[in-house]
C-alpha cells in the first residue's frame, strides 16, 4: 500500500474501538453523574461527606490511569487488561444495586479498579494504530472522544430518568448493560486490537506467564485497597496530593536524564503542558460535586415546564462534545491544508481560557438570580458549553500529544498522567 493510502484509509481497529469507547462509558456516566446525589437522597450521606467520597473516587479514577498505563502493555496487554477492567465494573455496579450502604464501598472499589484502569487501555490500543508523524492520529483521537461523550449522553440521560423516579436499583443494574455489550464487542474484535508496540510483545515463555499472574495479582490485591482509602476520605486526599508530587518529581528526574537532547525537549514540553492539563481538570471535577449539588439547589430546573434532573444539564457537555468532535477535526483539517498552524500549545491555552471563563459566569447568573433565589437555566448551560469546548480543545488533543511527543517506551505511562 502506498504512503498516500495508508493517510487516507482508517487504520483496522480504529472504527471498533469507537463503537467500543462508546459502550465502555455507560456505567462510568452513572455513577459519576448520580454517585452525590444517590449518597444524600438515599443512603442519608451529608453534602459534605458525599462530596468527599465523590472527590476520592474522582482523585483515584484519574490517579489509576497513570497506575493503567503502567500495566498495560507491561504485565497484562491492554486488551486482556480491558476486558478484566470492564468485568470489575459490571461485578461492581452489581454489588452497589444489590447491597445499598452495606456494600458501597466494596462496589466502587471494584468499579473504580476498573475504570481508573480501562481509559489508558483504550487510549493506547488507540494510539499504537499510528505512526508518530501520521496526522490522522488527532482526527481519530478526536472521533474517540466523541464516542466516550456519545456513551455520556445515554448514561446522563438515563440516570436522570430514574433518578427522578428514585428507582436507584434499576439504574445500577442498567449500568452493567453498556460494560457488558463493550466485553462482547471487544472479544468480537479481538485479532485487530492486538497490541503492536509494547515491552510485553517482547517477553516469551515462562516469563510472559509470570507477567501474567503479577498483573492479576495486582488487579486483586487494588480492590481491597481502594476499599479502604475510600472509607478515610481524609487520609486518601493528603495520599492523592503526595502521590501527584512524587510523580510529578519522577517525570522531571527521567526528562532531565535523556540523554536524547530533541528527546528531553520533547519530554520538557510535555510536562509544562502536563502542568496546564491538571490545572483544567482540577477545575472540571466541579462538575459531579459542587455544580451537581449547585444545579439541585440553586438552578430553576423548571424549563419550559419541564422538570430537568440535575444529571440531564451535564448532556450540555455531551452535545456540544459529540457534534463539536466531529466538526473540530474537520476544521482544523481545512485549516491545516489552507497553511495554518494550529499548535498544541495554542490549543492547550484556549482551552484554560474557555474553561476560566465558563467559571466567571456562575457568579454573574448569581448576581441576576431572580427573587425566588433560584439562578436562570441558561447561566449553568453558558458554564457548560464554554467548560465543554476547553475539554474539546485540551482531552483529545492532549492524548494525540503524548504519541506525537513522547518516547515509546513512556506512552502508556504518559497516557495515564
Amino acid at each position: 500500500m502506498s504512503a498516500s493510502n495508508q493517510h487516507t484509509t482508517i487504520p483496522p481497529g480504529s472504527g471498533a474501538l469507537f463503537f467500543i469507547q462508546t459502550f465502555a462509558t455507560l456505567g462510568f456516566a452513572v455513577l459519576y453523574s448520580t454517585l452525590v446525589l444517590y449518597a444524600t437522597q438515599r443512603l442519608g450521606f451529608s453534602e459534605t461527606q458525599a462530596n468527599a467520597m465523590m472527590g476520592v473516587f474522582g482523585a483515584f479514577n484519574y490517579g489509576l490511569h497513570l497506575f493503567g498505563g503502567y500495566l498495560g502493555g507491561r504485565y497484562l496487554s491492554n486488551r486482556n487488561l480491558f476486558v478484566l477492567g470492564m468485568v470489575l465494573q459490571v461485578i461492581g455496579c452489581y454489588v452497589i444495586a444489590e447491597t445499598g450502604a452495606d456494600g458501597l464501598y466494596w462496589g466502587l472499589a471494584m468499579f473504580l479498579t476498573g475504570s481508573g484502569l480501562n481509559v489508558t487501555c483504550l487510549n493506547m490500543m488507540l494510539t499504537q494504530r499510528f505512526t508518530p508523524d501520521d496526522h490522522r492520529r488527532e482526527s481519530a483521537f478526536l472521533w474517540n472522544y466523541a464516542g466516550m461523550n456519545l456513551g455520556f449522553f445515554i448514561g446522563f440521560s438515563v440516570a436522570g430518568y430514574f433518578q427522578l423516579a428514585a428507582d436507584y436499583h434499576s439504574l445500577f443494574l442498567f449500568a452493567t448493560l453498556g460494560n457488558v455489550i463493550a466485553i462482547v464487542a471487544t472479544f468480537a474484535c479481538w485479532p485487530i486490537l492486538a497490541d503492536i508496540s509494547t515491552p510485553l510483545r517482547h517477553i516469551k515463555g515462562r516469563g510472559f506467564y509470570l507477567r501474567m499472574l503479577a498483573g492479576l495479582l495486582i488487579l486483586a490485591m487494588l480492590v481491597p485497597v481502594l476499599r479502604l482509602l475510600l472509607t478515610h476520605a481524609d487520609f486518601s486526599s493528603h495520599f492523592v496530593l503526595l502521590l501527584g508530587l512524587l510523580v510529578l518529581v519522577l517525570l522531571g528526574v527521567m526528562t532531565a536524564r535523556h540523554q536524547d537532547g530533541a528527546e528531553r525537549s520533547r519530554m520538557l514540553a510535555y510536562l509544562i503542558l502536563a502542568l496546564g492539563s491538571l490545572v483544567f481538570w482540577s477545575l472540571y471535577q466541579l462538575a459531579p460535586m459542587g455544580l451537581m449539588l449547585f444545579s439541585e439547589h440553586n438552578i430553576n430546573l423548571n424549563l419550559f415546564g419541564l422538570q430537568i434532573a440535575p444529571q440531564w444539564i451535564q448532556n450540555i457537555n455531551t452535545l456540544v462534545i459529540v457534534i463539536g468532535g466531529p466538526l473540530m477535526a474537520l476544521l482544523f483539517k481545512r485549516l491545516r491544508e489552507r497553511g495554518w498552524n494550529i499548535d498544541i500549545p495554542s490549543q492547550f491555552a484556549a482551552s484554560l481560557f474557555c474553561m476560566g471563563l465558563g467559571m466567571l459566569v456562575l457568579p454573574l447568573g448569581i448576581h441576576l438570580a431572580g427573587a425566588d433565589g433560584l439562578v436562570a437555566f441558561k447561566w449553568i448551560a453558558i458554564s457548560y458549553v464554554l467548560q465543554s469546548l476547553g475539554e474539546l480543545l485540551i482531552s483529545p488533543i492532549g492524548y494525540a500529544m503524548i504519541g506525537k511527543l513522547a518516547p515509546a517506551s513512556l506512552q502508556g505511562v504518559l497516557m495515564g498522567c
